[in-house]
Protein backbone atom coordinates (compact mmCIF):
# COMPACT_ATOMS: atom_id res chain seq x y z
CA UNK A 1 0.00 0.00 0.00
CA UNK A 2 1.10 3.30 -1.43
CA UNK A 3 0.36 6.87 0.57
CA UNK A 4 1.62 9.80 0.86
CA UNK A 5 4.07 11.32 3.20
CA UNK A 6 3.30 11.60 7.15
CA UNK A 7 4.62 13.50 10.53
CA UNK A 8 4.58 12.42 13.72
CA UNK A 9 4.41 14.87 16.46
CA UNK A 10 5.45 12.62 19.81
CA UNK A 11 8.41 9.45 19.28
CA UNK A 12 7.08 7.90 21.92
CA UNK A 13 5.25 4.77 22.69
CA UNK A 14 2.51 5.21 20.33
CA UNK A 15 4.36 6.51 17.71
CA UNK A 16 6.37 3.43 18.01
CA UNK A 17 3.31 1.33 18.35
CA UNK A 18 2.15 2.77 14.78
CA UNK A 19 5.25 2.52 12.69
CA UNK A 20 5.29 -1.20 13.86
CA UNK A 21 2.07 -1.59 12.99
CA UNK A 22 2.79 -0.39 9.31
CA UNK A 23 6.31 -2.27 9.40
CA UNK A 24 3.80 -5.53 10.17
CA UNK A 25 1.46 -4.55 6.96
CA UNK A 26 4.85 -3.80 5.16
CA UNK A 27 2.54 -0.11 4.19
CA UNK A 28 5.07 2.42 2.09
CA UNK A 29 5.18 5.81 2.40
CA UNK A 30 6.48 8.55 0.45
CA UNK A 31 8.24 10.51 3.54
CA UNK A 32 7.48 9.43 7.61
CA UNK A 33 8.86 12.16 9.98
CA UNK A 34 9.24 12.18 13.89
CA UNK A 35 9.56 15.24 16.03
CA UNK A 36 10.75 14.76 19.30
CA UNK A 37 12.30 16.70 22.11
CA UNK A 38 14.13 14.03 23.20
CA UNK A 39 17.18 13.26 21.44
CA UNK A 40 17.29 9.69 22.58
CA UNK A 41 13.95 8.72 21.93
CA UNK A 42 14.40 9.77 18.44
CA UNK A 43 17.63 7.99 17.75
CA UNK A 44 16.15 4.93 19.40
CA UNK A 45 13.43 4.74 16.97
CA UNK A 46 15.73 5.74 14.17
CA UNK A 47 17.41 2.58 15.06
CA UNK A 48 14.26 0.42 15.48
CA UNK A 49 12.67 1.97 11.72
CA UNK A 50 15.76 3.26 9.82
CA UNK A 51 13.05 4.04 6.92
CA UNK A 52 11.91 7.18 9.05
CA UNK A 53 13.39 10.70 9.07
CA UNK A 54 13.81 12.95 12.59
CA UNK A 55 12.81 16.67 12.09
CA UNK A 56 12.31 19.39 13.44
CA UNK A 57 8.45 20.23 14.60
CA UNK A 58 7.60 23.01 11.53
CA UNK A 59 9.23 20.29 8.90
CA UNK A 60 6.76 17.39 10.93
CA UNK A 61 3.80 19.74 10.85
CA UNK A 62 4.27 20.08 6.86
CA UNK A 63 3.66 16.64 5.87
CA UNK A 64 0.23 15.54 4.50
CA UNK A 65 -0.41 13.39 7.24
CA UNK A 66 0.31 14.55 10.60
CA UNK A 67 -0.53 12.56 14.24
CA UNK A 68 -0.32 14.03 17.18
CA UNK A 69 1.04 11.82 19.70
CA UNK A 70 1.68 14.22 22.42
CA UNK A 71 -0.18 14.05 26.17
CA UNK A 72 -3.33 16.77 26.52
CA UNK A 73 -1.21 19.39 28.68
CA UNK A 74 0.97 19.81 25.60
CA UNK A 75 -1.05 19.76 22.65
CA UNK A 76 -2.32 23.71 22.97
CA UNK A 77 0.62 24.82 22.73
CA UNK A 78 2.14 22.67 20.02
CA UNK A 79 -0.57 23.43 17.76
CA UNK A 80 0.34 26.89 18.71
CA UNK A 81 3.76 26.85 17.18
CA UNK A 82 2.70 24.51 14.22
CA UNK A 83 -0.59 26.96 13.41
CA UNK A 84 0.83 28.79 10.31
CA UNK A 85 2.75 25.04 9.11
CA UNK A 86 -0.21 22.73 8.42
CA UNK A 87 -1.62 23.27 5.15
CA UNK A 88 -5.30 24.45 4.72
CA UNK A 89 -5.67 20.54 3.21
CA UNK A 90 -3.78 18.34 5.78
CA UNK A 91 -5.25 15.34 7.46
CA UNK A 92 -4.32 15.77 11.25
CA UNK A 93 -5.34 13.15 13.58
CA UNK A 94 -5.19 13.63 17.21
CA UNK A 95 -4.42 10.60 19.89
CA UNK A 96 -5.13 12.36 22.91
CA UNK A 97 -7.99 12.17 25.26
CA UNK A 98 -9.62 15.26 26.58
CA UNK A 99 -8.69 17.94 24.02
CA UNK A 100 -11.53 18.28 21.48
CA UNK A 101 -11.85 18.58 17.71
CA UNK A 102 -12.97 22.39 18.11
CA UNK A 103 -10.48 22.93 20.17
CA UNK A 104 -7.77 21.82 17.63
CA UNK A 105 -9.84 23.15 14.74
CA UNK A 106 -9.40 26.64 16.56
CA UNK A 107 -5.63 26.65 16.17
CA UNK A 108 -5.48 24.98 12.38
CA UNK A 109 -6.73 26.15 9.40
CA UNK A 110 -7.65 22.81 7.62
CA UNK A 111 -11.24 20.98 8.40
CA UNK A 112 -9.99 17.42 7.62
CA UNK A 113 -9.49 16.60 11.85
CA UNK A 114 -9.76 13.49 13.60
CA UNK A 115 -9.41 12.02 17.03
CA UNK A 116 -8.30 8.46 17.92
CA UNK A 117 -8.13 6.37 20.93
CA UNK A 118 -5.05 4.31 20.48
CA UNK A 119 -4.43 0.84 21.76
CA UNK A 120 -1.22 -0.58 22.43
CA UNK A 121 -2.76 -4.23 20.93
CA UNK A 122 -2.14 -2.13 17.38
CA UNK A 123 1.37 -2.77 17.88
CA UNK A 124 0.12 -6.57 16.37
CA UNK A 125 -2.58 -5.12 14.24
CA UNK A 126 -5.16 -6.14 16.97
CA UNK A 127 -5.57 -2.86 17.58
CA UNK A 128 -9.14 -1.40 19.11
CA UNK A 129 -9.65 1.45 17.94
CA UNK A 130 -12.30 3.95 18.00
CA UNK A 131 -12.29 7.56 16.01
CA UNK A 132 -14.46 10.52 15.49
CA UNK A 133 -13.88 13.06 12.43
CA UNK A 134 -14.85 16.53 12.66
CA UNK A 135 -17.97 17.34 10.60
CA UNK A 136 -16.12 19.05 7.63
CA UNK A 137 -13.95 16.25 7.14
CA UNK A 138 -13.88 15.84 2.90
CA UNK A 139 -15.67 12.34 2.67
CA UNK A 140 -13.34 10.93 0.26
CA UNK A 141 -10.28 12.05 2.17
CA UNK A 142 -11.95 10.24 5.32
CA UNK A 143 -12.04 6.99 3.75
CA UNK A 144 -8.70 6.79 2.92
CA UNK A 145 -7.79 7.56 6.27
CA UNK A 146 -9.94 4.84 7.77
CA UNK A 147 -8.19 2.38 5.34
CA UNK A 148 -5.11 3.55 6.74
CA UNK A 149 -5.88 3.48 10.28
CA UNK A 150 -7.43 -0.10 9.52
CA UNK A 151 -4.45 -1.33 9.18
CA UNK A 152 -4.23 -1.03 12.80
CA UNK A 153 -6.68 -2.98 13.70
CA UNK A 154 -10.53 -2.79 14.39
CA UNK A 155 -11.44 0.73 13.61
CA UNK A 156 -14.42 2.27 14.19
CA UNK A 157 -16.28 5.52 14.13
CA UNK A 158 -17.75 7.05 17.39
CA UNK A 159 -19.19 10.05 19.18
CA UNK A 160 -16.68 12.56 20.44
CA UNK A 161 -18.21 12.52 23.85
CA UNK A 162 -17.57 8.76 23.92
CA UNK A 163 -13.42 8.57 23.63
CA UNK A 164 -12.64 9.29 27.45
CA UNK A 165 -14.64 5.93 28.14
CA UNK A 166 -13.45 4.16 25.48
CA UNK A 167 -9.68 5.34 26.53
CA UNK A 168 -10.47 3.64 29.84
CA UNK A 169 -12.13 0.57 28.31
CA UNK A 170 -10.02 -0.24 25.68
CA UNK A 171 -6.53 2.02 25.51
CA UNK A 172 -5.53 1.27 29.33
CA UNK A 173 -7.55 -2.31 29.85
CA UNK A 174 -4.70 -4.34 28.99
CA UNK A 175 -2.83 -2.69 31.67
CA UNK A 176 -5.38 -3.87 34.64
CA UNK A 177 -4.40 -7.36 33.82
CA UNK A 178 -1.17 -7.76 32.07
CA UNK A 179 0.83 -7.71 35.72
CA UNK A 180 -1.66 -10.53 36.77
CA UNK A 181 -1.13 -12.50 33.82
CA UNK A 182 2.53 -12.71 33.89
CA UNK A 183 2.21 -13.63 37.47
CA UNK A 184 0.44 -16.27 37.02
CA UNK A 185 2.85 -17.88 34.77
CA UNK A 186 5.65 -17.45 36.93
CA UNK A 187 3.38 -19.29 40.00
CA UNK A 188 3.04 -21.72 37.26
CA UNK A 189 6.39 -22.31 37.22
CA UNK A 190 6.80 -22.37 40.85
CA UNK A 191 4.52 -24.98 41.11
CA UNK A 192 6.14 -27.59 38.18
CA UNK A 193 5.29 -26.16 34.39
CA UNK A 194 7.82 -25.05 32.50
CA UNK A 195 7.52 -21.43 30.98
CA UNK A 196 6.07 -22.87 27.88
CA UNK A 197 3.40 -25.28 29.81
CA UNK A 198 2.47 -21.89 32.06
CA UNK A 199 1.93 -19.47 29.40
CA UNK A 200 -0.38 -21.89 26.89
CA UNK A 201 -2.32 -22.76 30.22
CA UNK A 202 -2.79 -19.39 31.46
CA UNK A 203 -3.62 -18.02 27.45
CA UNK A 204 -6.07 -20.97 26.12
CA UNK A 205 -7.63 -20.39 29.69
CA UNK A 206 -8.10 -16.87 29.50
CA UNK A 207 -9.37 -16.80 25.52
CA UNK A 208 -12.11 -19.50 26.57
CA UNK A 209 -13.09 -17.33 30.10
CA UNK A 210 -13.74 -14.42 27.73
CA UNK A 211 -15.67 -15.96 25.17
CA UNK A 212 -17.04 -17.90 27.87
CA UNK A 213 -18.85 -15.00 29.23
CA UNK A 214 -19.26 -12.88 26.82
CA UNK A 215 -20.56 -14.85 23.78
CA UNK A 216 -22.67 -17.54 26.04
CA UNK A 217 -26.04 -17.72 26.90
CA UNK A 218 -25.18 -17.26 30.24
CA UNK A 219 -26.14 -14.03 32.65
CA UNK A 220 -22.29 -13.37 34.18
CA UNK A 221 -23.52 -14.20 37.55
CA UNK A 222 -24.49 -17.97 36.28
CA UNK A 223 -20.62 -17.86 34.48
CA UNK A 224 -18.90 -17.01 37.99
CA UNK A 225 -21.01 -19.51 39.66
CA UNK A 226 -19.48 -22.49 37.02
CA UNK A 227 -16.47 -22.07 39.40
CA UNK A 228 -17.21 -23.19 43.41
CA UNK A 229 -13.42 -22.47 44.19
CA UNK A 230 -12.64 -19.03 44.47
CA UNK A 231 -9.28 -18.43 45.87
CA UNK A 232 -9.10 -14.79 46.24
CA UNK A 233 -13.15 -14.75 46.06
CA UNK A 234 -12.40 -12.71 49.38
CA UNK A 235 -10.64 -9.72 47.93
CA UNK A 236 -13.35 -9.35 45.22
CA UNK A 237 -15.07 -5.85 46.63
CA UNK A 238 -12.08 -4.29 47.40
CA UNK A 239 -11.20 -5.58 43.70
CA UNK A 240 -14.53 -3.55 42.64
CA UNK A 241 -14.06 -0.55 44.77
CA UNK A 242 -10.10 -0.11 43.28
CA UNK A 243 -12.00 -0.21 40.02
CA UNK A 244 -14.55 2.13 40.80
CA UNK A 245 -12.28 4.22 42.85
CA UNK A 246 -9.46 4.63 40.41
CA UNK A 247 -10.77 4.30 36.98
CA UNK A 248 -13.90 6.79 37.53
CA UNK A 249 -11.61 9.29 39.20
CA UNK A 250 -9.39 8.81 35.78
CA UNK A 251 -12.26 9.57 33.87
CA UNK A 252 -13.40 12.84 35.60
CA UNK A 253 -9.49 14.19 35.34
CA UNK A 254 -9.82 13.36 31.23
CA UNK A 255 -13.04 14.13 30.11
CA UNK A 256 -12.94 17.62 27.75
Amino acid sequence: MKTSSIGFIGGGRITKIFLQAFTNKKVEFQTVVVFDTNADVLNALKAQFPFITTGDLQKTAGQSTVIIALHPPMIMESLEMILKIVSADALVISLAPKITIAKIASKLKTANIARMIPNATSYINEGYNPVTFATGFNHLEKAETLELLQLLGTTFEVAESKLEAYALLSAMLPTYFWFQWNELVRLGNQMGLNDEESKASVQQTLIAAINLMFNSDLSPEKVMDLIPVKPIGEHQAQIVKIYQSKLLGLFEKIKP
